[in-house]
């Protein structure tokens, strides 16, 4: 029997892509696993950590990403921003599957391209909010209506809790490139900007944090996938609850949702994604759920070509997960 390859996770000693690998690990003990990284020390840490695990130096200038001719692996996991796109060339001329979650809204034509122009294996573009974690919560809820007119999500990520390099520099390369955010309204996809793209976000404990709409795969994703006319995602960076409360930094995603029941009366409900530990534990779930289904390790075979997170991931199971990481669904 073949000896199974390793996932390459490009990144894999940062924040997304370590904690990505520790819930892999927990969830596929034998799953070998490549942390590739700049610092060599760091990615074997991680690596010795893990077990089953091995760590390499990757350069994202070189187009076999600097790694041996003879390694292989049997997925790309790209953890960071590839401004090169090696990491997927890398993917494509291997034959195998590749995963991002940092090419954002306005950064994902590349990607769309080479999955049109080179269908040989599946692209799973997750660069949404946590990795598509709150679009799966969303449409987990979603189930209770007959239909969805109105889909309205706040997310509150603290001040503290922005992340690493990694993830400071994504969100200035996004903010660079637009501060326009994307909504749908009646049934059109529409740029708002200055007043219209302000809003607040509630927490669950009733303060408001001032934030705004911003431009994100999460819209188009629900809007296609519900139907609903009307969707929103604002962003609010601030002071958590967790924090206010004297702890960590915590995560909330408010989901406001209105539409009909099944019985056609008129429904609204509101839900919190919370976690205490703030938004690494639901980008690691997104990028472990992502993998766990490229590798037909849940599910069938991906067919290749471009995917989202809810074209491929079982909303139930991504709640169920997310439940077992220390994540909660409450209702308002």
């Amino acid at each position: 029997m073949e000896e199974a390859k390793p996932v390459l996770i490009l990144g894999g000693s940062g924040q997304a892509g370590a904690g990505a690998a520790a819930v892999l690990r927990r969830w596929h003990p034998t799953l070998p696993l490549t942390i590739a990284g700049r610092d060599i020390d760091r990615a074997r840490r991680v690596a010795d950590e893990l077990g089953a695990a091995t760590a390499v130096t990757i350069d994202l200038r070189r187009d076999d990403l600097g790694l041996p001719a003879g390694h292989g692996h049997s997925a790309v996991v790209a953890a960071l921003w590839d401004s090169h796109l090696h990491g997927l060339r890398y993917a494509r001329r291997r034959g195998v599957p590749y995963l991002s979650i940092s090419s954002g809204l306005v950064d994902i034509a590349p990607e769309v391209v080479t999955g049109a122009q080179q269908a040989g294996a599946p692209i799973l573009m997750a660069s949404h909010y946590c990795a598509g974690v709150g679009v799966l919560a969303t449409l987990h809820l979603a189930r209770e209506f007959d239909r969805i007119d109105t889909i309205r999500i706040g997310a509150l990520l603290d001040e503290v809790d922005i992340g690493g390099p990694a993830g400071i520099a994504d969100l200035e390369r996004w903010s660079a490139v637009t501060s326009a955010g994307l909504v749908r309204r009646d049934g059109v996809f529409t740029w708002v900007t200055g007043p219209d793209a302000q809003a607040d976000v509630p927490a669950a404990d009733g303060a408001v944090v001032p934030g705004q709409s911003i431009a994100i795969l999460d819209v188009p994703s629900l809007a296609l996938a519900t139907g609903a006319p009307n969707v929103r995602f604002d962003l609010a960076v601030g002071e958590s609850p967790g924090r206010r409360r004297g702890g960590p930094a915590s995560i909330e995603v408010r989901i406001d949702l209105e539409g009909t029941g099944p019985a056609g009366a008129p429904l609204s409900t509101t839900h919190h994604l919370v976690h205490p530990a703030g938004q690494r534990p639901l980008t690691a779930v997104g990028v472990a759920l992502g993998v766990e289904r490229l590798l037909g390790l849940r599910g069938g075979a991906v067919p290749p070509g471009i995917h989202t997170p809810e074209s491929l991931l079982d909303p139930a199971y991504a709640v169920e997960r997310l439940t077992q990481a220390g994540a909660a669904v409450r209702l308002a």
